[in-house]
């Protein structure tokens, strides 16, 4: 059906925020255009859309207007005050609907994180996107549906309703990582855009590292700027006098590792443009390194926007994938084949490099291949302490050696510090009641908590141990019921105004299928170029997940342009579904273009 006779429906939820107290419906943005945006803070291609997204807001305001619909996957995200704190943390500038029971999600038939809608002045959804990548085409979209509008006298320009919230100042701004620095430390300070050393008692700043502006300038301390830098590394003392700098920085949203002189107080660019990595990109182009780690003789980079584990060579300045295939999910095995979602923090322990896996809830570690400790997949999550193949943890951002070889993990969703021992295989809780505990350093007898929702560090003894309220759950996005048997799936793409599919060089989109458990797909699992398959469902398997991997390029539709211009569009979908009698043998997903709410 063409998008253009289908209304939007209304937005409802909890609440507004950004909006000064005032609570909004789909008429107070009559005459203009609406972008609706379905995200949720815990999704790394969320994030990468809001940064998109800010373009688009400067350059349309007062013809277009940008809505957030914060849906939520993790229990966390679904407090309010949570919700707030992720809104203010990623400086979201647009009015957010707070709607943790999907409602609006539900109506407007979304099925993955991130999910944009376009909503014409009159209130007629014209377009819905899947995934990233797509500021391009909305840029080409709105340029022309704009001066249709205006043209028609249907466009009414006007200040969008969104107020900024005042935030008290602190120090520290939602912290995510430290390390000990001599008697001190060194704090990721990501909501302040810088690096700060703090003195022994872990509240005194004496020195920072960056202007507290969002940025991408090297130069001297007080000069230099970084973009919500969340990980960092000391490299070995002969190796920092050899190439000239002492910390590694995983610049998140620049996109890019940073070196710290502590000597001379100077910040250089490692590695990265500022430029998201996208497929056919080189590895001197990264995308959300969240954190870094010193471990057989080079920085380890949880490359947390494209699922993989990098190194990077201090002493060559190159970078290397040395784990994963970019696909989100729960694979352990040979390096190269393995899944990772959303790597978050690492921690050395000899031979082994663990981690902490966000999306999947899970404890992980790397030695000649990858293996899983504590975690089942992209949608089970909760909090149960005991054997590890049973525990359960929530969102877990941060992972610390400790001194007896165990490992304490950041279980940030859960507000706690857990506990596994790799010699019991057992899990037990240390710590409760945190603000999204991030990262941990030891201190003598006592871990050093990054307390990032606090916006400060907390101690705790080293033999703490407390008794949670343990729960177990999934993520309350309902699932698609879909027929056994034979079903098709087609994947929507219609390439942005002025642009094309173009094949010259091969083929210009990618579907790769697969399943969780793996025997729900009896055919049509594996990679192919077409962007319809047939596939076939085990009826008996019951309940499952869908894994669907998409990307489609488009380019300059002219033959006039003698170097068209070429975007990548990408889709990572993980569909729970339920096999049901009677239920669609068709499942549709859209990549860009007019949906059917």
């Amino acid at each position: 059906m063409d998008g253009m006779h289908v209304r939007a429906p209304e937005l409802r939820g909890r609440g507004w925020l950004n909006t000064g107290g005032q609570e909004l419906r789909l008429t107070d943005f009559r005459g203009r255009f609406l972008l609706i945006d379905f995200w949720t803070f815990c999704c790394i291609n969320c994030l990468h859309v809001l940064d998109e997204l800010r373009p688009l807001e400067e350059k349309y305001g007062d013809a277009l207007v940008i809505v957030g619909v914060h849906s939520p996957k993790f229990a966390h995200e679904g407090k309010e005050a949570a919700v707030k704190a992720a809104v203010e943390r990623y400086e979201v500038g647009h009015p957010v609907l707070d709607d943790p029971e999907l409602v609006t999600w539900e109506n407007y038939t979304a099925r993955a994180w991130p999910t944009l809608v376009l909503v014409d002045p009159n209130g007629y959804i014209v377009a819905q996107y899947s995934g990233e990548g797509h500021e391009h085409a909305l840029d080409a979209q709105l340029a022309e549906l704009i001066a249709e509008h205006e043209k028609a006298g249907t466009l009414t320009r006007g200040k969008s309703p969104y107020v900024a919230p005042t935030a008290e100042p602190t120090d520290l701004r939602f912290p995510a990582k430290a390390v000990a620095l001599g008697d001190g430390f060194l704090v990721a300070d990501a909501g302040n855009h810088s690096v700060v050393e703090l003195a022994a008692d872990a509240t005194t700043v004496l020195r920072r590292f960056g202007t507290k502006q969002r940025g991408l300038n090297d130069g001297p301390a007080d000069q230099a700027t970084f973009s919500e830098p969340n990980g960092l590394t000391l490299l070995p003392a002969e190796v920092a006098a050899k190439v000239g700098y002492d910390v590694v920085v995983a610049d998140t949203v620049n996109h890019t590792l940073r070196g710290i002189n502590l000597t001379t107080n100077a910040v250089s660019t490692l590695v990265g443009t500022g430029k998201q990595w996208m497929d056919g990109d080189g590895t001197d182009v990264l995308s959300s390194p969240w954190d870094v780690a010193w471990w057989q003789d080079k920085v380890w980079i949880a490359m947390a926007g494209v699922h993989q584990l990098w190194t990077f060579d201090p002493f060559t300045r190159t970078t290397e994938v040395a784990a994963g295939t970019t696909n989100e999910g729960l694979r352990d095995g040979a390096k190269e084949q393995a899944w990772f979602a959303q790597t978050s923090g690492f921690a050395v322990d000899g031979d082994r490099l663990w981690l902490a896996d966000s999306e999947i809830s899970a404890l992980r570690w790397v030695d000649t291949e990858v293996h899983t400790a504590v975690g089942t997949g992209l949608f089970d999550f909760g909090l149960r302490d005991g054997k590890a193949e049973e525990a359960l943890l929530q969102h877990p951002l941060g992972v610390t050696l400790l001194p007896d070889g165990s490992i304490a993990i950041a279980d940030t969703y859960n507000g706690a510090v857990r506990r596994y021992d790799p010699r019991s295989g057992l899990v037990e809780t240390m710590a409760t009641g945190l603000a999204e505990p991030s990262g941990a350093v030891v201190v003598g007898n006592e871990l050093l908590v990054v307390e990032s929702a606090a916006h400060r560090l907390t101690r705790i003894p080293l033999g703490a141990s407390a008794k949670a309220e343990e729960f177990s759950t999934r993520t309350q996005r309902p699932p698609m019921k879909i027929a056994g048997g034979e079903v098709t799936l087609d994947i929507v793409f219609t390439p942005p105004p002025g642009q094309k599919l173009d094949d010259r060089y091969g083929p210009s989109t990618r579907l790769l299928v697969s399943a969780t458990p793996e025997g729900l797909l009896k055919e049509g699992a594996g990679d192919s170029t077409e962007l319809t398959r047939r596939l076939v469902i085990d009826e008996r398997v019951g309940d499952g997940v869908l894994h669907v991997a998409v990307q489609a390029a488009s380019c300059d539709d002219s033959a006039e342009v003698e170097f068209p211009a070429c975007h990548m569009h990408r889709q990572d979908w993980g569909v729970p579904v339920r096999v049901a009698a009677g239920a669609p043998d068709r499942l549709e997903l859209v990549l860009s273009g007019a949906t059917t709410p």
